[in-house]
Formats: structure tokens, sequence, C-alpha cells
């Protein structure tokens, strides 16, 4: 009766933060005793583009996590169930503790404070970076061993709606630019080739954000821990070292890209896991994997600046425009693109091309 009464109060609020942060200590008031719960101690630790939220507390033996996901927006089924397959495979996520999936809260292990891209911010010699880095390509190989039963596909329908947001919110919100037919004829030919290409790859589980902010750094045999991994598919082997090396937050030069791509290439033949033998195929399935990821972020980006008031993710665009103008620049298919996308940073669009 009481959780009924409570989401009744949660839909009434319209799930206000204020109203979400009560309800989330009236919840763990509840379970304080059975985990040893310091109430007190409880606050934020991070937030994500989602509506999610997540806090830290101490227990009597450490502390733990909340994850606050409004029932209305967001669903914690797929969160438990990929954290069941992942642990499955050996990798350090995190237990669930208690949940209460009707009001949309979680209780967690905690992974630890410090993510690699919090890492890398506050300085890491090169050692230490390569060895956090080798880690996750580790971690990667088997994530891409662990089972897919019960994921959906990342099949050529999703790519298709996905990369829709790059004219709506890259293209038309953010550059101000109304594409004339033969300009989204550029973006269609262009989008076609990378969805068929990028679908014609074995599958495995994709992580899909699986870089900088979302690895946690952890002890030495237990590195990284992996988070954020609730919206998993089973899709385009190459999609997850592309985010690794392609890495939104953070800025790789090509030279260390391919040296992680080269490493995560061998480990993955080691494992007998589906990537072409000669490097070079695999070298250019990820950089159009990239492609496809990085022309959809710059749309995410922008919508989550205009439509929901993250301003911040503004900041990164230029990198993830460098990332794809670094592929689209090298292949002949993409250079009507390349002119597009000229025109819509404002450059110089190459003379007697029209679209």
């Amino acid at each position: 009766m009481r959780n009924q009464f409570l989401i009744m109060e949660n839909r009434i609020l319209n799930f206000s933060a204020e109203s979400r942060l009560s309800l989330l200590k009236n919840w763990l008031q509840g379970i304080a005793g059975d985990h040893q719960l310091d109430l007190a101690s409880l606050r934020p630790a991070s937030s994500d583009a989602s509506f999610r939220r997540y806090f830290r507390l101490d227990t009597a033996t450490g502390t733990a996590i909340v994850m606050d996901a409004p029932p209305q927006q967001e669903d914690c089924r797929p969160f438990i169930h990929v954290t069941g397959l992942l642990a499955q495979a050996d990798l350090n996520v995190p237990t669930v503790l208690a949940q209460d999936l009707q009001l949309g809260f979680l209780l967690l292990t905690d992974l630890g404070e410090q993510t690699y891209y919090q890492a890398i911010k506050s300085g890491l010699d090169d050692t230490r970076l390569q060895q956090l880095y080798r880690d996750a390509i580790a971690a990667l190989v088997r994530m891409q061993q662990a089972s897919t039963q019960g994921l959906p596909d990342y099949d050529a329908e999703r790519l298709s709606q996905e990369l829709a947001v790059f004219p709506e919110w890259y293209a038309q919100r953010h550059c101000q630019v109304q594409l004339s037919n033969g300009e989204q004829s550029v973006l269609n030919d262009a989008f076609a080739i990378l969805i068929h290409d990028n679908t014609r790859q074995p599958s495995v589980l994709v992580h899909r954000d699986f870089h900088s902010p979302n690895l946690m750094v952890g002890v030495a045999d237990r590195n990284p821990g992996v988070i954020d991994y609730q919206d998993a598919l089973v899709g385009p082997l190459s999609y997850d070292i592309a985010s690794l090396v392609m890495d939104a937050r953070t800025t790789w030069e090509e030279q260390q890209q391919l040296d992680w791509a080269i490493r995560y290439w061998e480990a993955a033949r080691a494992a007998q896991l589906p990537v072409p033998v000669d490097f070079a195929d695999f070298h250019r399935a990820y950089e159009w994997m990239g492609l496809q990821r990085n022309l959809r972020i710059l749309g995410v980006f922008a919508r989550l600046s205009y439509r929901d008031g993250k301003h911040h993710y503004l900041d990164h665009m230029p990198r993830v425009n460098t990332y794809v103008r670094q592929v689209a620049g090298r292949y002949s298919a993409f250079r009507p693109l390349i002119r597009l996308l000229d025109k819509l940073d404002g450059r110089q669009v190459t003379t007697g091309y029209t679209f």
C-alpha cells in the first residue's frame, strides 16, 4: 500500500528532482537496516545523458551506489539483465543489492570513484595510461564472448533511426542549415553505405558506449569496472573498439588509435573472435563503424543541448567532428559527405561541386 501511494505521488509531481529524492530517501530508509546504510551520508555521485541519476552513500563495509531511474522514462530491467550477462563473462560490473522496479531504484555495489576519463584529466604517465587501456581491451574481448541471450538486434532499421538525429539536430538545429533535396540525398547515400557495411559484420554483445566515462579505474586484477551498459545490443563486432579509440570525451591521435586497435585485433584473434584475418580490412571496418557512431553523436550532443539543456555536450563536438572528418576524408565514397560537412561547418566548399 505504501509503495502504491509513493508511485501515485511520483506521477503527480512529474518526477521533479526534489520529489524523486524524497522517494529515494523513503525507499532507502526501508532497506537501511538490511544493508547497514548510513542515510545521512547520501550524496550525488554522477548523472548521465539520460534521466538517470546516481548517488553514493556509506555503509558499514564501505560505500554503495544508488541508481535513480524514473520509471516513466527509464526501465531498470535491461540493466539488471545485462549485468547478469556480463558478470557471467567475468566482467567487473556492479552487483544489484536491492531493487524496486516500480519506483525505479537500485542499490548497487560501488566500483570506485574515478572513471578513466577523470583519471586522464587528472594526469597520467604513459605507462599507467597504456596499462589501463590494455586492461580495457582485455575486458572488451571478454565482453564480446558473453552471451547475447535476450538482447535486441542492432540491425539496419535501428542504425538508420540513430542516424536521423544528424540532419535534424546537427545540420538543421545546430548549424542552422536547411538541407536541400540534393544535400539530403548525399546524406542518405553515405548512411546507406555505412549501414550496409556495418550490418555485414559478425555480431557480438555491443556495449554501445565503451569509452573512458564508462570505465572505472579498478584494482589490478579487476580493472576496469564497466558501467552504463543497459542499452547493450547484439551488433557489429567493431562498434565498441571504435568507441574506445575514437572517444567522444578524450582526444586520441591516430597513432594511438592504431596502436590500441592493433592490440585489440591481436587479442580478438587469439580469443577466436571473428575479426578479419587482415588488419587492413579490420581497420577500414572499424573506421566506417566509427563514422556511423560519430555522425550520430553529433546529432545526439546537439539534441542534449537544445532540447534537454545539457549544454556542456557542445564542448565535445569539435573532437567528434574531427573524428568524422578523419574517416570521411580518407575514403572516396565519402567525398560528397566531406563537402556537405564543409558547408555545415562554414568552411569553403570545393569549387565545381554541386549538390
